[in-house]
């Protein structure tokens, strides 16, 4: 009977096989390819499932805030392997002394010390008019650890066709939350913000490791194939996450994450009280003298209520 159906109803059985593969595929599909050749949480093994669906490539890259070039680079394996020309940029005169090093022998690679900010003299945009890059090189990496946001805004002449940018995964993503237009502060965006930026600017999110986003420009978004592209979807990841609660009688408790990220350190529910120990009751069972004292205490630390 499979032989007869074959031979009788191929083109049916051609419409059953992509009718079954489209309900099939997950919309965090791509998070199957995460590889780590140089980068940190899989995004080599993504970024190249991700190039390897546009219909036209110039093989061209930029990074900014690439380091030595190779540590936790999200461009170094489209150089090394896959034959991308780049623009790697970094701040840190240090470090950009290790980036030369690592570029000295590529003549496919400019290396570039400056800072990407988002003013009209140093944004990215006048920082690659002095490059040979196109205006629709293949893909843009972000990561200067605060700014990223402004930094995307800010660019307006160049339309990289991927976007890769880091958002700050102790924030949920339901919540926008953008930090100050400010270099000196390091404080990052959430995802919610980043995607709706990236809406404005004409991107759609295909995917979401860790920490970084990825985006695609819409006209290659129906690519993907994927159904829901809600931050709350694609999001897996979020092992960052810290909430704080409180309890009936007044305990602030900390549930997931309970570290900060960056620094390592360990968060303590002891050190996060905000009531002194023999007023944390829940307060219909207060005695008359803790309900005078609650009432006293609160006067005193928010007189306005």
């Amino acid at each position: 009977m499979d032989i007869l159906n074959q031979r009788i109803f191929p083109a049916w059985n051609a419409r059953l096989t992509i009718r079954v593969t489209m309900t099939e595929r997950k919309s965090t599909w791509l998070l199957d390819h995460k590889q780590d050749l140089f980068s940190q949480t899989g995004e080599d093994g993504v970024f190249a499932e991700v190039l390897s669906l546009l219909p036209e490539k110039n093989h061209w890259c930029v990074e900014f805030g690439a380091w030595d070039g190779k540590l936790f680079s999200n461009t170094a394996n489209l150089i090394e392997n896959r034959g991308y020309s780049a623009v790697l940029i970094e701040a840190d005169s240090k470090k950009f002394l290790e980036l030369q090093q690592y570029c000295q022998h590529k003549d496919n690679v400019v290396a570039i010390n400056r800072i990407v900010g988002f003013g009209q003299d140093d944004n990215l945009d006048e920082i690659l008019s002095t490059t040979p890059i196109p205006l629709d090189f293949d893909f843009l990496s972000v990561d200067i650890d605060g700014n990223d946001y402004h930094a995307w805004r800010a660019i307006s002449r160049y339309r990289p066709k991927v976007v890769v940018i880091e958002f700050n995964p102790t924030i949920p993503s339901h919540v926008r939350s953008v930090q100050p237009a400010d270099p000196s502060c390091h404080i990052g965006s959430s995802l919610l913000a980043m995607v709706q930026l990236a809406k404005e600017k004409g991107y759609e999110l295909v995917c979401a490791l860790h920490f970084n986003a990825i985006f695609v420009k819409q006209e290659y978004f129906p690519l993907f194939e994927i159904k829901d592209n809600d931050p709350a979807t694609l999001w897996q990841d979020q092992q960052s996450l810290t909430y704080l609660c409180a309890g009936y009688d007044g305990t602030i408790f900390l549930v997931g994450g309970r570290r900060l990220l960056w620094h390592d350190i360990e968060l303590f529910d002891s050190r996060l009280q905000y009531l002194p120990k023999w007023l944390r009751k829940f307060p219909p069972n207060y005695t008359k003298l803790e309900a005078a004292f609650f009432k006293l205490f609160k006067s005193l630390i928010n007189p306005q209520c």
